[in-house]
């Protein structure tokens, strides 16, 4: 069974979701469709926390959340214990973020990357896998399940 990949945005972002979704769906992803699906505004939290409930729940592993500068969707979708959501404007983030810190939400702001760029952005995030190891001692201590140093 194929990995489940949610996608969200608010009004600012919904162009560039639409896209994104449109190219990852075209390239064989299954893609649930989290909202909003229409320029009306709207506030990202909604969003992001529907998102993050469906991480939590284990209906999906990771998502792709679009808002203005991506950063509100981050902040929201950080509120939930399994989430690790990053804001990245290029790739290089985006991959070591998964690898390193097995970041499981990409952000982005459609006001601060085009499509050509927010796919490579993506692209790299869905690309890289989390290396284990000492990395994985510091994501148990992100949850709180580490001692501090």
């Amino acid at each position: 069974m194929s990995e489940t990949l949610g996608v969200a945005s608010d009004h600012a972002g919904l162009e560039l979701k639409q896209a994104l979704a449109a190219e990852l769906s075209k390239r064989g992803l299954v893609v649930r469709e989290f909202g909003t699906t229409t320029s009306d505004s709207c506030d990202y939290p909604d969003f992001a926390h529907a998102v993050a409930r469906a991480i939590d729940s284990g209906e999906i592993q990771r998502a792709i959340l679009v808002c203005g500068t991506g950063v509100g969707m981050s902040i929201a979708a950080n509120r939930h214990a399994g989430v690790r959501a990053v804001v990245c404007s290029e790739a290089l983030s985006a991959r070591m973020a998964r690898q390193h810190n097995d970041a499981n939400v990409l952000c982005v702001g459609a006001r601060v990357v085009g499509a050509g760029t927010a796919l490579d952005i993506v692209d790299a995030f869905l690309g890289a896998a989390f290396e284990g190891g000492r990395h994985a001692l510091r994501v148990a201590k992100i949850n709180f399940e580490g001692s501090a140093s």
